[in-house]
């Protein structure tokens, strides 16, 4: 019988950080003029989703509560 092993191991920068490095590259070498929150925002928008999902649950579970 053959060992499986199921224990999946994601490595890697992903997405959001391969396109953050690159807009960071494109703003340091000067061929895009954004703002830094802007070009930042690859690394910091994937927190601020998941945050967001949370204060609408935590929202929605203190409306639920507050009908009992």
């Amino acid at each position: 019988m053959k060992n499986q092993n199921n224990n999946v191991r994601n490595s890697g920068i992903g997405f959001f950080g391969l396109l953050g490095i690159v807009f960071i590259v494109l703003k340091l070498v000067g061929v895009v003029n954004w703002s830094w929150w802007l070009v930042l925002a690859p690394l910091w928008a994937p927190t601020a989703v998941i945050v967001v999902c949370l204060l609408i649950g935590i929202l929605v579970a203190a409306i639920a509560n507050s009908d009992r």
